[in-house]
């Protein structure tokens, strides 16, 4: 690589991890990397504020395996936090890059424009909500920095930090060689031993186990494994929220998802009864346990993360949840519950036949959704009733399904649409969008027409933040109503716009979305204000109960 340079340098390795897009806003101290971001193969796509870039990134690191942002000091830095905090909380790999003013007036202690306090503040926030950062200051550290640092966020599937001051992006360092990451994860084999041997101990002795798949699953890649031992077994499976269709969900094993009392009563009932319970990469947060409703079989459940397994009171530490998987597809035997396991029990099942002048509830619009989506749609449900109605909608295809179901940003779902648009620009992508979450980030429509990207956008209209009427009302859930079809036209963007009352109104912007595959297709869905899904009626109540302990 010749006539390498601190930003070519990083630009490479970016690529290298199989960084196709940049997602960022311009600013001075950032112009120059752009600059050379732009001469390489990446696509550099300009957001309309910094936090949206973040969004996007995120979104995009979760189909890609990485996604990148790219912003000046200051203003732009400290706009990213947020996002950066979302993908630290969710284990997303997300590359921040910040400009930064040069190393020169850095040791003059110059006062320049974007600077807060100290020019290590920016750099001291992101160490908090990264697994690892620099600050390249010196051209010949700057590569074993920007290899360690990348390293690690790729390791971790966490988010990492890099600030390149200005005189830094063509300041000539060392040519890149091939990068070998040194770090393994590898199992205490007496510690794997043990813990396999304890649970197929246990599954021998259990007539009605389950195995309960999280979200780690998904990130550390271990999809494919974990349904060898699920198909092995013959163990019927169900999923927290925030690991959501990381198995594909037409499996005639997949009980649906599970969230303690506001799950849906038939997969409460399989859950809960099981004598054994295999969880691996669940997380116990308040949502996935539907605010800790969770009932597992005290003497018997198997808890797996990342690098340690915990079964009864015994804890087993440095054993890979990968090695574990493999270790027990080769210690257990078929043990079919297909007796007491009804086949695709999350599917959509009756008939539905649409009223053409029947005002659109919000029950009956999720009914209509159950059946529109099909294998090719990646699904994305904003924080809030969308989410929690999704966990009931059938996603046939595994890791079709998006949502930030543990940091909960109102917001995310718009620009990270964007970002799974570009990422999968072969796939028609679907958003389940509130009103309120919509006006947070409603700019970056702009941004998806830009790009010509093709999603179908459903702006849950119900006028305010119905989740939080349904939990505790008052005047602060109210929202100023927009015209949101009109949005698109004003935006200048070739699009389908429709607004939608009725079922019959509905039925024809579903058969529009379905002949224009290839346009932006935005529906103004109008709903009851004060009306939920059935799962956020069931967390509406649990909450209430938890608050008020009746």
């Amino acid at each position: 690589m010749q006539g390498t340079t601190v930003g070519r340098y990083l630009i490479h390795r970016l690529q290298e991890a199989g960084l196709g897009h940049l997602f960022g806003v311009p600013g001075d101290y950032v112009l120059d990397f752009m600059d050379r971001v732009v001469e390489s193969g990446i696509q550099l796509v300009g957001t309309c504020n910094e936090l949206n870039a973040g969004y996007a990134a995120d979104a995009y690191a979760r189909v890609n395996g990485i996604g990148g942002v790219c912003v000046t000091y200051g203003v732009g830095g400290l706009s990213a936090v947020n996002a950066a905090s979302g993908a630290y909380a969710e284990r997303v790999p997300v590359v921040f890059i910040s400009g930064a003013p040069s190393s020169t007036q850095r040791l003059a202690h110059t006062h320049m424009h974007h600077l807060v306090t100290t020019y290590g503040m920016q750099w001291d926030i992101y160490r908090k909500v990264t697994v690892d950062s620099a600050q390249l200051t010196n051209p010949v550290t700057a590569p074993a920095e920007i290899d360690r640092v990348l390293v690690n966020g790729l390791f971790e599937k966490l988010p990492v930090y890099l600030e390149v001051p200005v005189d830094m992006v063509d300041a000539p360092c060392r040519a890149p060689t091939a990068l070998v990451s040194k770090r393994e994860r590898v199992s205490d084999p007496a510690a794997l031993a043990e813990c396999t041997q304890e649970t197929a101990t246990l599954l021998r002795s259990s007539d009605r186990p389950i195995i309960l798949a999280g979200v780690e699953v998904h990130r550390f890649g271990l999809a494919d494994a974990l349904l060898a031992l699920v198909e092995k077994t013959g163990i019927p499976f169900a999923t927290t929220i925030d690991g959501k269709s990381v198995l594909p969900e037409q499996h005639p094993l997949f009980v649906g998802v599970y969230m303690g009392a506001l799950s849906r009563d038939a997969v409460r009932r399989q859950v809960e009864s099981a004598d054994a319970l295999l969880a691996f990469g669940a997380m116990t947060t308040d949502i996935n346990t539907g605010g800790f409703t969770a009932h597992f079989p005290a003497d018997n459940t198997i808890r797996a993360n990342m690098e340690k397994v915990r079964i009864r009171s015994h804890h087993y530490d440095r054993v890979w949840l990968g090695d574990f998987i493999s270790a027990l597809s080769d210690a257990v035997k078929h043990h079919s519950c297909a007796s007491s396991h009804p086949e695709n029990p999350h599917a959509a099942t009756g008939s539905y036949t649409a009223e053409a002048d029947r005002p659109l509830r919000v029950a009956r619009f999720y009914e209509r959704i159950k059946r529109f989506v099909d294998r090719d749609l990646v699904l994305l449900a904003e924080t809030g009733d969308a989410m929690f109605a999704a966990s009931e909608i059938y996603i046939e295809q595994a890791e079709n399904f998006i949502s930030q179901a543990y940091y909960l940003s109102i917001g995310y779902c718009l620009p990270a649409t964007l970002g799974v648009c570009l990422a999968r620009p072969h796939q028609r992508v679907m958003l389940l969008e509130g009103d309120g979450a919509f006006q947070m980030t409603a700019q970056e429509l702009s941004t998806l027409l830009r790009h010509r990207c093709t999603p179908i956008i459903f702006i849950l209209n119900n006028d305010g933040y119905v989740i939080e009427r349904l939990i505790h009302d008052g005047p602060y859930n109210d929202l100023q109503q927009w015209d949101y079809h009109k949005l698109p036209q004003a935006f200048g963007g070739h699009a389908l716009s429709l607004e939608v009352r009725t079922e019959g109104e509905l039925e024809d912007a579903l058969n529009a979305a379905q002949a224009n595959p290839h346009r932006l297709v935005f529906i103004n869905l109008h709903l009851p204000r004060d009306e939920g899904s059935e799962a956020v009626d069931r967390l509406g109540k649990e909450l209430r109960r938890l608050q008020t302990g009746d």
